[in-house]
């Protein structure tokens, strides 16, 4: 394998593993933008009416990974501007295994908006419609599976590796979301957002035991009970024995307008805030439970099953990291001997998948009418695992014009996690721009004597949002000296 080749995997796998764990920006949380009532329903913007339009208002890109970052996969060479991979050499893959977890997750997310109306109604209410198109994956993976992978079998020979983890989870679907937000009191407001749920593709796999013994003579003996579950474009093919021969992804699958217009795959969902002013105002606490929900799918279902004990030639990618052997050799090679080892019962029978909500807690203290400061906890729910942040952030708001803010999160085991975002009207236009994961350190790779690129030395997480809303009633009020976001925003 050229070092050009192990580059740009290397590359690529620290692409898939960067991200951000949480349904949206926690920076978003304290600032003045219709979207932040996606993170607690009860929040609303200080304009008394607001447009999304389709795309452009509301991009949100996010990949989860917690366990590497870009320095583990790349290492500089001493006295010399060029880096080495975590596959040059047994050395180097070794202090890569090293920084594994147990339980090893990916996570990417995609939210693009197609239609967002905000605006203002009598007696303290707020009401917003929002369709979103949603695409959302979680992986686990247990670390020694990894290791088995590149290393080989010699470590393992004897044992049991316990995969009952491992788990994958793949959903796309459309979000159809009507919020109400209501000011009870002068001190109290309420948010509710029930949602309606179209499914249009999904993979997921029920792992009910999971596990490998690495023989004596280096064969893998898989002790196996679970069930893979497809709906949407997926073409599973299997033999006559009953094996599988193939899983062909068809690409023709979107060009049919019903692929995206079906309603066969319903789901429902519901979203609940609050928010609570103290001491005058100054004080403002708040809570939030988030995609409470599930879908259905009824479209285009495969099951595959399989329960029992397969025997199969075994899974070694040690001759990788010494250049003997590439990946889609050795990928080929593990793919025909797991799909000649299971034997598997196919089926038609719609199966659930339940949205990962989200639990966040935050508090504000408003030091005049354009600056507070905030702390906000965000805890995300997938199966069985919890992924926490923690962030802290200085907030500026000066009237509807211009909204920054400032924050530092403790996420993703990592403790220098800095994010911004800025937004600012031009007319009825507002543009923003949010990242919580800003990279403060980088590193140029040397992918040859002519070609370099500059990428971040440590970065385990990114996200961003980026778009222009179309805001109508900005006149703030003057009343008691109190700006608009605080009386109506509860900021």
């Amino acid at each position: 394998m050229t070092n050009r080749l192990k580059y740009l995997l290397s590359a690529c796998f620290t692409i898939i593993l960067t991200g951000a764990a949480a349904q949206t920006s926690q920076i978003l949380y304290y600032m003045n933008l219709p979207q932040n009532h996606l993170m607690n329903p009860a929040l609303r913007p200080s304009n008394s009416a607001y447009v999304g339009l389709p795309v452009i208002s509301g991009i949100y890109a996010g990949l989860n990974n917690n366990f590497i970052n870009y320095s583990d996969l790349f290492h500089k060479r001493p006295s010399s501007d060029s880096v080495y991979s975590f596959l040059d050499s047994e050395e180097a893959t070794d202090a890569f295994l090293e920084k594994l977890n147990k339980k090893n997750s990916i996570s990417p997310q995609v939210t693009l908006p197609l239609l967002g109306i905000g605006f203002k109604g009598n007696n303290g209410f707020y009401f917003f419609l929002d369709i979103n198109e949603r695409f959302e994956a979680n992986f686990v993976l247990p670390g020694d599976i990894i290791e088995l992978a590149l290393k080989g079998n010699d470590s393992f020979v004897g044992d049991e590796i316990d995969l009952s983890s491992f788990r994958m989870d793949v959903r796309y679907y459309r979000e159809f979301g009507f919020t109400i937000s209501k000011e009870i009191t002068n001190k109290l407001r309420v948010g509710i957002r029930p949602k309606l749920l179209t499914g249009i593709f999904s993979t997921r796999f029920e792992n009910r035991s999971l596990g490998i013994d690495v023989n004596e003579d280096y064969s893998h003996t898989i002790n196996a009970d679970f069930t893979a579950n497809f709906s949407g474009p997926f073409n599973v093919y299997t033999d006559n024995d009953g094996n599988l021969d193939s899983l062909i992804f068809d690409d023709d699958y979107f060009t049919s307008f019903n692929a995206f217009a079906s309603i066969e795959n319903r789901g429902l969902g519901l979203d609940l805030g609050a928010t609570y002013k103290l001491l005058n105002d100054k004080v403002m606490v708040s809570a939030s439970l988030t995609d409470l929900g599930y879908v259905r799918w009824n479209r285009d279902v495969t099951n595959l099953t399989t329960k029992g004990q397969f025997v199969f030639d075994g899974l070694d990618m040690s001759d990788i990291p010494g250049g003997d052997e590439d990946f889609a050799d050795a990928g080929d090679e593990l793919l025909d001997s797991l799909k000649n080892a299971f034997e598997l019962t196919q089926t038609y029978n719609p199966y659930t998948t339940w949205l990962p909500p989200g639990l966040t807690l935050g508090g504000s203290y408003s030091l005049n009418k354009n600056i507070s400061f905030g702390v906000l906890s965000y805890s995300r729910f997938i199966g069985k695992q919890v992924r926490e942040s923690l962030t802290l952030s200085a907030n500026l708001n000066l009237s509807n014009s211009l909204s920054l803010s400032f924050g530092y999160s403790l996420q993703n085991h990592r403790a220098d996690n800095f994010g911004a975002g800025l937004a600012f009207r031009a007319g009825i236009f507002q543009f923003y721009f949010i990242s919580d994961r800003i990279p403060v350190s980088w590193d140029k790779l040397k992918l040859d004597e002519s070609s370099t690129v500059v990428v971040p030395a440590n970065w385990n997480t990114f996200n961003l949002r980026l778009g222009m809303n179309l805001t109508f009633g900005n006149k703030v009020s003057k009343k008691d000296d109190k700006p608009m976001i605080q009386n109506e925003q509860t900021f």
